[in-house]
């Protein structure tokens, strides 16, 4: 698969809402009308909660990062965004408050994932998310989001301060099951739970 696209997130969401219905309204409703009243409710302990990846991501793009969260669900990771399990939070503007939630939000998250989109440039949050992260714990990545399916493969090249982090993809392993994978480069990877777990580093292959 390599990396993620639009068009894979768009109909992981699409799915989960269903084909009679459709998005609607701003970016944050339309991603919401997508999760039923019980998985939010399961969700909504996020203060003791202990997530896999912290989710950095423009709210422009709502509707993909709903597909994202799914599908990294679908692998079974635990997932933490903030408009879906801290539903109170406003990152429209920058205060004080909602930094000294994110912040509690990333201590209890193994990783953060930087979900790297035409959109992530205009973000508020997501530069500062990422060297909070980055300064805690060493274990952020950039998680390329592509526009197009053309041509997908497993590289990428981060621009500017982006360059300095690992890349997430998701490929099969030998069993031909997906998984993801943390690369330097498109030859140097190691599976993510080896990352996580063991403090491994990529390998050339």
């Amino acid at each position: 698969m390599g990396l993620f696209t639009e068009q894979q997130l768009l109909l992981r969401a699409q799915a989960e809402v269903g084909t009679t219905r459709t998005f609607s309204d701003t970016p944050y409703t339309r991603a919401k009308a997508s999760i039923n009243e019980a998985r939010k409710i399961q969700l909504s302990a996020a203060e003791t909660k202990i997530y896999d990846i912290f989710l950095s991501h423009s709210t422009t793009d709502s509707e993909q990062v709903l597909g994202l969260k799914l599908t990294l669900e679908d692998l079974g990771y635990s997932v933490y965004v903030d408009w879906i399990d801290d539903p109170q939070l406003d990152r429209s503007n920058v205060t004080k408050k909602t930094a000294d939630i994110l912040r509690e939000r990333m201590k209890s998250c193994k990783s953060l994932f930087y979900a790297y989109s035409i959109n992530a440039v205009n973000s508020k949050w997501m530069p500062w998310e990422l060297g909070y992260f980055d300064g805690i714990k060493q274990k952020a990545a950039v998680l390329p989001i592509r526009a197009s399916n053309y041509q997908n493969t497993d590289s990428y090249y981060g621009s500017e301060y982006l360059g300095l982090y690992y890349y997430i993809v998701i490929n099969p392993d030998l069993q031909n099951q997906n998984k993801l994978w943390v690369h330097e480069t498109s030859t140097k990877y190691i599976m993510y739970e080896g990352w996580i777990k063991y403090n491994l580093e990529p390998l050339q292959r």
